[in-house]
């Protein structure tokens, strides 16, 4: 099974990296941020931060389209950042399933690039029982997934 896994190039590639092991003899790859922890990565596609700019935003959207192409993954994972948005929605397009899991910081608040995948997400996970009312009913909880 090929695997996409993205993520910004701080706490979320941290967490994400805590769930390496579940992907073993599977091929792997990344699409995150430049950056000193990102350059270790073995397969990785980067990008300059989106953070709230519309132009990188509209920019990156050719870019993950290419990606997606190139690679054809079954499916994508993130857990988080701004960068899983133009991922997600460009999966959707192209009819690739998504595993949306919400940061373990976000114990009481939805995080905003939650709420915005949340519409496109296959599977959406959070990590604490108590913001499953925060999302609607696809929201699940299944304990701590890092």
């Amino acid at each position: 099974m090929k695997i996409c896994l993205t993520c910004s190039h701080g706490g979320h590639l941290t967490e994400i990296l805590q769930l390496i092991d579940a992907f073993e003899g599977n091929d792997v790859f990344f699409i995150t941020y430049e950056g000193a922890r990102s350059s270790e990565l073995a397969k990785k596609y980067t990008m300059k931060n989106l953070g709230m700019n519309p132009f990188r935003f509209l920019l990156s959207v050719p870019k993950v389209f290419g990606i997606l192409l190139r690679e054809k993954p079954n499916i994508i994972i993130s857990t988080g950042s701004e960068i899983a948005i133009p991922v997600f929605y460009a999966a959707k397009v192209l009819r690739i399933k998504t595993i949306f899991i919400e940061s373990l910081c976000r114990v009481e608040a939805p995080s905003l690039t939650g709420k915005i995948v949340y519409p496109v997400s296959n599977v959406f996970l959070v990590q604490w029982k108590q913001i499953l009312s925060k999302f609607g009913k696809k929201a699940q909880y299944w304990g701590n997934v890092l």
